[in-house]
């Protein structure tokens, strides 16, 4: 076979080449990559320090958020949250509370928004990184998101209460530990009993699988009326899903908007007088 005379020009050769594909010059000579490379010289070892007169101070360790809340702080809990009589007493010892180990790495409390005297409360997961710089729940991307649900059926943030299982942003957000989320369950169920709402929306499957003790998945109780036991009522409680997964798997919003229509049958279905 006859060489390619452009192969004897080197102006044609290299443009010969760019035609082919190639437009990385290597070396000369072919180079074996799998052969194993030449060990550098070992570096001379550095000679032993000298023997300090006075010891070093040892390091300063710090304090692990990840211990797991005794059974003392989980009773703790529960007597503060119980001897709150109002919403702002509940707030107040909450942010005095010690007990949760999530306060730790969190920029502040995150309480609740709203109306407390809305007929619907909504309850999410735990603060992301602009609630917990806020002070506010639900304001980032999924808040935003929310915000837009609740106005397609003619609600607000004006005529509903929001609030979060976990009043503090995990690190890194983290899902709550099911201990973090026991240490908090007595404040949310005693923020609910105070806000006194007609109907719950639980955003999410972790608000609704502690809050309805199942372990059932969120595609499995979404869009169905559940009853929500206070200790002195029944609460009609409404599992969806949470803003923050609509945003990873927006094919699932006609699911969302579904419960949607629910929540607004009932109100409308029991409009007060």
């Amino acid at each position: 076979m006859n060489a390619d005379p452009r192969l004897d020009d080197p102006a044609e050769l290299i443009a010969w080449y760019a035609e082919m594909g190639v437009d990385i010059a290597l070396d000369e000579e072919p180079v074996d990559r799998f052969a194993a490379p030449a060990r550098a010289p070992a570096a001379p070892e550095p000679s032993a320090p000298a023997p300090s007169a006075t010891p070093s101070a040892p390091a300063t360790l710090r304090p692990q958020a990840t211990v797991a809340p005794s059974d003392d702080t989980a009773r703790e809990a529960r007597e503060i949250a119980r001897a709150a009589t109002t919403l702002e007493e509940l707030r107040t010892a909450l942010d005095n509370f010690h007990g949760c180990n999530l306060r730790l790495t969190a920029t502040q409390l995150v309480f609740a928004d709203g109306n407390p005297a809305g007929r619907v409360m909504l309850i999410g997961e735990g603060p992301g990184r602009d609630e917990d710089l806020q002070g506010l729940p639900f304001v980032g991307r999924s808040g935003q998101l929310l915000d837009r649900m609740l106005g397609a059926i003619g609600l607000n943030r004006e005529a509903v209460y929001i609030a979060n299982i976990v009043p503090w942003r995990p690190p890194g957000n983290r899902k709550p530990t099911p201990q973090e989320t026991a240490v908090c369950r007595p404040f949310i169920e005693r923020q609910i009993q105070l806000a006194d709402p007609e109907f719950l929306v639980l955003l999410g499957g972790s608000a609704a699988s502690e809050l309805l003790d199942t372990s059932d998945g969120i595609l499995k109780m979404r869009g169905r009326w559940r009853d929500y036991d206070t200790g002195t009522r029944r609460i009609r409680a409404l599992p969806t899903l949470h803003p923050a997964y609509l945003l990873r798997q927006p094919i699932h919003k006609r699911l969302a908007w579904r419960d949607l229509l629910t929540l607004k049958e009932a109100l409308d279905a029991q409009v007060p007088a």
